[in-house]
């Protein structure tokens, strides 16, 4: 199951970050490079909860799972938005490709917190009876 999860959780993944890197060229026409990061890394997030809430983690989508799905990207937004600043303005490398590279770091971290966030802690939720229970 987990395996499936991963390789799911990855599709989505892929199809987050070209919504997010379309977004993010569109409004870099128009903002300086952290806004345009900042709206599109928010905008790709909803649309990232209900993808993985539909195909990776086949969960109802609840508005406490909403509320917590931020979490699972705080430190990815840490991580990417760390990377793009040092990749522009420390090593001076351009805004376009920033985002790309500065993401691959905070994908694991990400699968993790997800699918704490997304799955439910107890057997019972799932309809799983305790061992050595009747």
């Amino acid at each position: 199951m987990i395996s499936r999860q991963i390789f799911t959780f990855a599709v989505v993944g892929v199809v987050n970050t070209a919504t997010y890197y379309g977004l993010y060229l569109l409004f870099l026409t128009r903002l300086p490079y952290l806004a345009a990061h900042i709206l599109a890394f928010l905008l790709s997030m909803i649309g990232s909860f209900f993808l993985n809430a539909r195909f990776t983690y086949r969960t109802r989508p609840t508005w406490r799972k909403f509320l917590l799905f931020p979490l699972t990207n705080v430190t990815n937004f840490l991580i990417t938005t760390g990377g793009v600043y040092v990749i522009v303005d420390v090593l001076h490398a351009g805004s376009r490709f920033a985002p790309l590279l500065a993401s691959a770091a905070a994908i694991p971290v990400t699968f993790v917190v997800s699918r704490w966030v997304m799955l439910p802690k107890h057997p019972a939720e799932h309809g799983a009876r305790w061992v050595g229970t009747r």
